[in-house]
């Protein structure tokens, strides 16, 4: 059995094969002893678990990341029900507007796709509109935080956005326990950076205008966050998508104008404009406890 070969057919359909599988160097040197090491009958078996672990199936996944990519599923379920639900409900988008949700929400479907992949028999059970409750009302236990999300554009696009800016944080704040595992976490930054998209294309959507114009963050924000972006949408209820997590220091809020211990404010830049440059993370707890106003 020719490994090389088996490799280089491979890489004709997928370029990226070694970067799955492991650093190029790394995989080079691992090739040169594989075969010596294993007996002939075994070679076949061992390769099939060396690319069920690089395509990302279960096997290979610690329990660690596990646990994320079955948050980030959790996250996902909420995005992609929410938004079948909206461009379904009669009256409340029409023309290019339920055009563009269809889009985001065919990518969130195929992100609770992809992550399910992952982790095979390990992923939680499959969640429905049943599990949740978008006027924040936890199944009429509690007054509804937006009664009108299904009714009134204005409101749902303002819970989109929401959604869309919680997701950036909570990739990016689960990226680092996804370190150990090239393909995964490739794969979770690639997902960041299509929610990050989705963030901004909603803040226009709900904008309606020319992005250089200074307008309110609750009723017409720009297509990036500066400083805490006053609270977001509806500062009673989305103030903590903008603040800080826990702890403070690890995850501090949007308002951040340093970074690596550098503090970025000076003569030419303003604390607003140190901080419309990076994005935050956000801790786990703090996300779910964000999201468990919208589930039952």
């Amino acid at each position: 059995m020719n490994l090389l070969n088996i490799i280089a057919e491979i890489e004709k359909v997928d370029p990226e094969v070694y970067e799955r599988l492991d650093q190029r160097r790394a995989m080079f040197k691992h090739f040169a002893g594989f075969g010596k090491k294993l007996a002939t009958a075994a070679v076949p078996l061992a390769m099939g678990s060396m690319f069920q672990k690089a395509y990302g199936q279960t096997s290979g996944l610690s329990q660690q990341i596990k646990d994320v990519l079955n948050f980030a599923l959790k996250l996902e379920y909420l995005e992609s029900i929410f938004y079948n639900e909206g461009i379904n409900r009669a009256g409340l988008l029409s023309g290019e507007d339920r055009a563009q949700i269809i889009t985001i929400a065919t990518d969130e479907f195929n992100h609770v796709a992809f992550l399910r992949s992952v982790l095979g028999a390990d992923a939680i059970a499959p969640l429905t509109a049943n599990n949740f409750d978008y006027t924040g009302s936890k199944g009429g236990t509690r007054a509804a935080l937006l009664p009108d999300v299904f009714t009134n554009r204005t409101t749902f696009l303002a819970l989109a956005q929401s959604f869309e800016d919680t997701g950036v944080r909570a990739y990016k704040g689960g990226a680092p326990l996804l370190i150990s595992n090239n393909t995964v976490l490739e794969a979770a930054l690639n997902i960041h950076s299509v929610e990050a998209r989705h963030a901004s294309h909603l803040r226009t959507m709900r904008r309606g205008g020319p992005q250089a114009v200074a307008g309110s963050p609750q009723s017409a924000p720009k297509s990036w966050i500066s400083g805490n972006d006053g609270g977001g949408p509806a500062p009673a209820i989305t103030s903590a998508i903008y603040g800080a997590g826990t702890p403070a220091a690890m995850y501090p809020s949007e308002a951040n104008t340093a970074q690596a211990g550098v503090e970025l404010t000076g003569s030419f830049v303003t604390a607003a404009q140190a901080s419309e440059a990076f994005d935050e993370p956000l801790d786990m707890a703090t996300v779910l406890a964000i999201a468990s106003n919208f589930m039952k």
